[in-house]
């Protein structure tokens, strides 16, 4: 006997729990759950039910936000206590760095409306006594904060799931899901089979087998985190409140109360992988390893000195899980239509009631009303399981309480892709990035010193300052092979894209044209240049966080029966930037063809050859300099990168890296998918008028009228920030007073105009050119201006 649903969710921890929950409250009541066990008997039930704000992403701000106001509100709905403790909760900074990024997050908080106060140590004293302040220099309190029961907290969402209409079946093993010929997922159990339209994989720290199932590769690892709690102590039952909720990043603890007593839970350094077999047990724990934590305790003790004296009364040891990035997986899962992840979270108490909201819209809706780019499971490649996957989790777990900075990539499970110039550039003094798995120049040092990271300018300035100046005033060359890119071919395959495009497609041959793909909703999911080099063959370029992503979106619109073919060629296909107003001079000994303004004109492409190489040339340039792309081969990339600096010699071509085309594509005004544009703005909210052909049918596009009709809630603009020591990184409140009138979304110091720019949303009414207000940058009030125009544009 089957039973069929609109959505099957397997697993019964706090992740699916919530969600079962919230796609109840979006109004689908056809919908059920099925875990192996009792709910909350994986990871879950162990866990210290901590939930804080303090977190420097604007979304997980946002989700963590929304999980506070549902604990507390919890017991009132459904009758269920939540054992939520609204203690409040404090953040620690010992270093110059520390504090610095403790006032970014107060920055943060400050737009999502989180209460939040930065408190010298003799404030920190008073609100936490028992805690040594000797080297504190700044703390962060953040009031919303606190502690709940995980048992009581999910039971109260599952009674509110099922008052709505959801069922939940309890002791349902899986053992098997298949696609069906309709495109339905059916899911075998120990006690029976289940038929869904959407299936969701919260299976927890089993997810990776539950993806096994489906040849999924999941990039999850369980690592094994312990806490201790103590006898109790005179000094906390002499207290009349309750101590607040403590992090601090010199012993990599946490330290909250636990009835008379603490509760301490050390990051340690040299964490344990513990492996799931078979389907593990139900509730239990594994054996305690105090050893390994010592140093940490020890740290702690120096902290909270009655600690050192307290007795130990339980150990707790329990495999919770991780990903490369510490980020969870919340989202459609590579490949797999209407196969949904929701799991990965390393503090799933905390986030999971906003992780269930969000998945629940984007199930329902096809879209959230916040970003999720950093939740996608698509932002990983089947490359961030394995090796890299345990290694890069690993080092996520034990920086924990680390302070992450701007630029920031660890060398963890590094590299995995590389161009075939990596030697080259390595030589040229490289410093890179890791995205999407693929090393990226983001500037070239020249002194040898590696980069110092920091919220503030720092060693890197001044030769990225010296690159721009070589784009700028002769010529420069980029590697950009990590961009993703895709062939679309087919006799359908332009009304194809011309229907999922905001823009009209390219109706010439060699036309480049700039393409935004909407949600139903008019949300802005996808951005991609389109080169048209046949009637029935076009070459599209996207991010290189989106190549899942954007080919995903892609295949699922094409029609049943339309002739449309796409072939993701990323791997197989490098591609150097040659920019500069000498860029002509540099390419024209090394190529036949004509590349004067009037044979080869801008947002034109040519098939020609460089160098003997065939290539794909492209005259764009986010740069916003003279300018042409060169896709080939990616066998060919060495010869095409040498010809082209052996040519620009005389010219004096100079390398540059993602740091300086941040800041050119800045002064070019140039605004960037999943930052400026996102599915929580329309193209008009964006800005990005003339890209939207109102004269043309497209996905997005009734829906994006009727908002416009309705009124723009935000308004993207472009503004001139007055200079500091720190330039805006995106998230920054923006304040008219004590009014808060938006948030930053990116920013940088513009070398060739010698001005801090940004892009930022702010309310409409402050959006005119010339309209002024400040920008919090790490907790100093900045006069940025509206402009009317780029502040740069050759």
């Amino acid at each position: 006997m089957e039973t069929r649903a609109r959505v099957v969710i397997i697993g019964g921890g706090a992740l699916g729990v919530s969600l079962l929950y919230h796609l109840t409250a979006e109004g689908w009541s056809d919908v059920l759950l099925v875990e192996k066990g009792e709910l909350t008997s994986g990871s879950s039930w162990h866990a210290a039910g901590l939930v804080t704000h303090t977190v420097s992403s604007l979304n997980t701000a946002k989700i963590v936000k929304y999980g506070t106001e549902l604990y507390s509100s919890l017991e009132t709905e459904t009758g269920r206590p939540t054992g939520w403790h609204g203690t409040g909760s404090i953040r620690l900074a010992t270093t110059s760095d520390e504090v610095d990024w403790i006032t970014y997050v107060k920055g943060v908080l400050d737009y999502v409306g989180a209460e939040a106060h930065l408190l010298s140590p003799n404030e920190l004293k008073r609100l936490h006594p028992l805690v040594s302040t000797d080297d504190v220099l700044l703390a962060i309190h953040t009031t919303g904060d606190g502690h709940v029961d995980p048992n009581g907290g999910i039971h109260a969402m599952a009674a509110g799931a099922r008052a709505r209409g959801a069922q939940i079946f309890r002791n349902h093993l899986v053992t098997g899901i298949n696609r069906r010929g309709d495109g339905e997922w059916e899911v075998s159990t120990s006690n029976g089979t289940f038929v869904a339209e959407h299936l969701v994989n919260a299976a927890g720290g089993h997810a990776t087998q539950v993806g096994a199932m489906v040849g999924l590769s999941v990039p999850i690892v369980n690592v094994v985190h312990q806490y201790l709690t103590t006898e109790p102590l005179q000094e906390v039952i002499d207290l009349d409140f309750e101590l607040p909720v403590v992090r601090d990043p010199h012993a990599s603890c946490y330290y909250r109360q636990e009835q008379d007593g603490l509760l301490v839970g050390p990051y340690e350094m040299g964490p344990k992988l513990w492996q799931a077999k078979d389907w593990g047990s139900d509730f239990a724990l594994l054996p305690p390893d105090v050893d390994r934590l010592l140093p940490w305790l020890e740290r702690a003790g120096r902290r909270i000195r009655v600690f050192e004296k307290a007795g130990i009364r339980r150990v707790v040891s329990g495999p919770i899980t991780h990903t490369p990035d510490a980020g969870f997986l919340m989202g459609p899962a590579a490949g797999l239509h209407n196969f949904w992840l929701c799991c990965g979270s390393s503090i799933g108490i905390a986030q999971g009631p906003g992780i269930g909201k969000y998945l629940a819209q984007w199930i329902v809706h096809g879209q959230t009303e916040i970003n999720v780019r950093e939740m996608d499971p698509r932002r990983f490649g089947d490359y961030a399981a394995g090796d890299y996957g345990v290694a890069r989790s690993l080092d996520e777990y034990e920086q924990m309480y680390q302070v992450r900075f701007p630029g920031e990539f660890r060398e963890a499970g590094r590299p995995i892709k590389k161009s075939t110039i990596h030697g080259r550039l390595t030589d040229a003094g490289a410093v890179f990035a890791e995205v999407y798995g693929w090393e990226r120049p983001k500037w070239f040092d020249h002194h040898g010193d590696g980069e110092r990271y920091s919220f503030r300018r720092t060693n890197w300035f001044d030769q990225v300052r010296q690159e721009c100046r070589g784009v700028h005033e002769r010529v420069g060359v980029i590697d950009l092979t990590s961009f993703s890119k895709y062939e679309v071919r087919g006799s359908d395959a332009a009304s194809f894209l011309d229907l999922i495009s905001a823009n009209r497609i390219p109706s010439r041959q060699g036309g480049i044209g700039l393409a935004h793909m909407l949600t139903d909703l008019g949300g802005i999911e996808a951005e991609a240049t389109v080169t048209r080099f046949a009637d029935d063959f076009f070459y599209v370029l996207s991010s290189i966080r989106g190549e899942q992503h954007d080919i995903d979106w892609m295949i699922d619109h094409v029609g049943g029966n339309e002739d449309v073919n796409i072939t993701n060629i990323t791997d197989g296909t490098g591609m150097v930037l040659v920019t500069g107003p000498r860029a002509r001079e540099v390419l024209a000994p090394l190529t036949d063809a004509d590349l004067t303004n009037d044979e080869f004109p801008w947002l034109t492409g040519r098939e020609i050859d460089v160098a003997g190489v065939p290539v794909r040339a492209l005259r764009v340039s986010y740069a916003g300099e003279l300018g042409w792309e060169l896709h080939h081969p990616k066998s060919q990339t060495l010869r095409v990168y040498d010809a082209v600096m052996e040519s620009g010699t005389e010219h004096g071509i100079v390398n540059f890296g993602s740091y300086a085309l941040e800041s050119l594509r800045l002064e070019k005004a140039y605004k960037a998918w999943g930052i400026e544009l996102t599915t929580e703005v329309t193209m008009l909210e964006a800005g990005m008028d003339r890209f939207f052909r109102v004269d043309k049918e497209f996905i997005g596009r009734e829906a994006t009228l009727a908002q416009e009709r309705a009124g723009r809630r935000l308004q993207c603009v472009y503004t001139v920030v007055e200079d500091g020591d720190a330039d805006p990184i995106g998230n920054e409140p923006i304040f008219d007073g004590d009014r808060v009138i938006g948030v930053t979304t990116s920013g940088a110091y513009g070398h060739r105009v010698g001005k801090t720019l940004a892009f930022a949303f702010v309310v409409p009414e402050y959006a005119a050119a010339g309209t002024s207000f400040h920008v919090s940058i790490l907790g100093e009030q900045r006069l940025a201006e509206v402009l009317a125009e780029p502040a740069f544009d050759p």
